[in-house]
Formats: C-alpha cells, sequence, structure tokens
C-alpha cells in the first residue's frame, strides 16, 4: 500500500464535494511527474490524503481512497474542458485520471503552516518551498502523523 497527498483548490473541488459524491474522477492532472505517480505507482486501495491549495489558509482536509487505477482522462479529449489538450487522443493519450473514494472529513484543517511546524514532517514534498505537484507521495508515517494532528489518529 502506498500513501499519497492529492491537491486541489476547493473552490474548484472541495473535501466537501468528493463527500458529497463519495466518489469521484481525479481529472485535469497535466504536470507529467504527477502523471506518472498516477500511472507507474498508484493502486487501488492506496490511501489519499485530501489538500485544500490556494486556500485561506492551505492545508489536508480529509481522507479518501484510490478506488480506481489510472485510465486515460477523458476531459484532455472534450474541446470544451479547460483541461483539454489537442494532443492527446484516446488512441495514444497524454493525461490519465484515477478515481477517488471519500473516506473522511477531518474535525479540523491540518494547515500548511502545521506541517511546516511539524519536525516529522520536514521532508514532505508538500512543505518544500516551490513544491507544487498536485500528485505526490508520502509516507505511512507522515500519513499517520497528519490524522494525528487532526485529530482522529494517534502520534507514532
Amino acid at each position: 500500500m502506498r500513501y499519497w497527498l492529492m491537491k486541489c483548490e476547493p473552490d474548484v473541488y472541495s473535501i466537501d464535494d468528493l463527500k458529497r459524491e463519495r466518489v469521484a474522477m481525479w481529472e485535469g492532472v497535466r504536470n507529467y511527474q504527477a502523471r506518472n505517480f498516477m500511472r507507474d505507482d498508484m493502486k487501488k486501495g492506496d490511501l489519499v490524503l485530501f489538500y485544500h491549495s490556494n486556500a485561506k489558509p492551505p492545508g489536508v482536509a480529509g481522507t479518501a481512497v484510490v478506488a480506481k487505477t489510472a485510465y486515460p482522462d477523458p476531459t484532455a479529449f472534450d474541446p470544451q474542458s479547460p483541461y483539454y489538450d489537442a494532443k492527446s487522443t484516446p488512441a495514444e493519450p497524454r493525461w490519465l485520471c484515477v478515481d477517488v473514494k471519500f473516506t473522511s472529513k477531518f474535525p479540523k484543517l491540518v494547515s500548511l503552516t502545521a506541517l511546516k511546524n511539524t519536525h516529522v514532517l520536514k521532508n514532505m514534498m508538500v512543505v518544500q518551498k516551490g513544491s507544487r505537484l498536485s500528485v505526490q507521495p508520502c509516507t505511512a508515517k507522515e500519513y499517520q502523523t497528519i490524522l494525528a494532528l487532526a485529530g482522529v489518529g494517534k502520534f507514532l
């Protein structure tokens, strides 16, 4: 099992949206490294930290689980979509997505400041200057630490 942090702007799609929909397609990823993580490493059953980016404050809002492994992102083929890519075709898809299933909304957001101020999390991609990937791996210990910071787990 792997652990992931996935970012989304809450005014575009939030943990509350995922809670309401239960399962959603995580589409619109347009970074090759993030795409490669989804394609090569992400498996059904992997655990996800749902991160609200470009928010005040940004932070981890809840959890999800990977419900379906990578498949071609249909938004890349739709000229009406903001994620359209004319060079991506169904025969040779350039972009992929996964499905994620809601598992929990934290009672309180675990802010980026709290992540940065927690020594165990100092190596997480999300706290590194200039790290902007929307899909990034994390460790089991980092995942469990964030659950503890949210008040839904125990510190290891």
